[in-house]
């Protein structure tokens, strides 16, 4: 790895913000420079220390960098390059942040750029957007795809990995195709069944909104992700429409398997449909991020009496643990408690587990 670096940032949201952050905590020698339309965002990161330089557009302050990362929508990512083409030094590594690679990948190849390009995806996020929500452990133990294009030297890509890896994510090598093909189903799939599953119970819900009112539990954690970025998803359902409609015609298969057996009351068939998709939920590893922000909540037994909350926030906060969230779980279908507790850290939530039981409180964990 190279032993002092330059970067460059064409913005810096929640994903470019928190690489700029990571960078800055284990590289502080580093020189950030960043470039954003909205000039509020640059100055923030300049008065907090993360970069050291403000540019007011994508021009000569670029060519002295090492790495440039592409942090805007594809389509400006895309106009970006033809001007970091001119300006870029013989050995900088250009890169992305996209979570749809197919697009960016042909606009490489049509600049003749497949020399020094390396597409990525943090796959990490969460429903929050903005450099004022981004953190500098957004990144840690975070599966980070790199797509190198086709004429991208073995030196150029093993630098970049081990980049990568330093920050605290697992880099993981693929094609652009497989890429957009894998994410089509884990990432832009779930968003769509989310976003369809919101809009199909506020159609079917009355004036009243009882719906609305008694909705929680499986409800709100599986539509969780609806909460995110329209103009973001609107654009990745654009670029990856190919792939996300290829999966969504097997998705669409598979509710209609599932409506037959159960216009059928076939309990047997049924049983192994839910059997099967419990054992490989069952089956995903905890111990990396993935595209879907992870929750770490836990649930607690009290008595309904007054001060019941307040003692509980208060004990946790005696041991300095922060609370992203706490309350009354109303409709307890899938829950076993009564009192629902969010934290920003899965640390955070595990200290509070062996805290509370050890103050003889009844504790779940999910």
């Amino acid at each position: 790895m190279r032993k002092t670096l330059c970067i460059g940032f064409v913005g810096l949201g929640l994903i470019g913000g928190s690489i700029a952050r990571a960078i800055h905590k284990f590289y502080p020698d580093y020189r950030l420079i960043a470039y954003t339309p909205n000039p509020g965002t640059t100055e923030m990161a300049f008065e907090e220390g993360v970069i050291q330089g403000i540019c007011t557009d994508v021009d000569q302050s670029f060519s002295s960098c090492d790495y440039i990362f592409l942090c805007a929508p594809v389509e400006y990512n895309i106009s970006y390059l033809k001007k970091i083409k001119e300006i870029r030094k013989p050995d900088c590594i250009i890169t992305d942040v996209g979570s749809v690679k197919t697009a960016m990948h042909e606009a490489v190849r049509e600049l003749g750029m497949e020399d020094c390009f390396i597409g990525g995806h943090p796959m990490t996020g969460s429903e929050k957007t903005g450099f004022k929500n981004s953190n500098d452990r957004l990144l840690e133990n975070a599966y980070y795809i790199l797509t190198p294009a086709g004429e991208v030297n073995i030196g150029m890509i093993s630098e970049y990995t081990e980049f990568v890896r330093s920050l605290g994510a697992i880099p993981m090598l693929l094609s652009y195709e497989e890429h957009d093909y894998i994410t089509a189903a884990i990432s832009h799939l779930p968003h769509v069944i989310a976003s369809t599953l919101v809009n199909l119970v506020h159609s079917l819900d009355g004036k009243e909104e009882h719906m609305k009112t008694i909705a929680a539990g499986g409800f709100k954690d599986i539509t969780r992700i609806a909460s995110s970025s329209p103009v973001m998803w609107e654009q990745i359902c654009t670029t990856n429409a190919k792939n996300i409609s290829k999966v969504l015609d097997f998705y669409i298969r598979s509710l209609i398997q599932f409506r037959v057996e159960i216009d059928n009351r076939n309990s047997k068939e049924l049983n192994r449909l839910f059997t099967e998709s419990r054992d490989y939920r069952n089956s995903l590893p905890d111990l990396s991020s993935g595209p879907i922000k992870k929750v770490y909540t836990i649930y607690c037994d009290i008595a309904d009496k007054a001060g019941g909350i307040a003692a509980i926030a208060t004990l946790l906060a005696a041991n300095n643990i922060n609370l992203k969230n706490i309350g009354i779980v109303n409709n307890r279908e899938f829950e076993e408690a009564v009192l629902r507790i969010e934290f920003y850290e899965d640390s955070a939530a595990k200290k509070s587990v062996s805290i509370l039981r050890a103050n003889n409180y009844i504790v779940y964990e999910r």
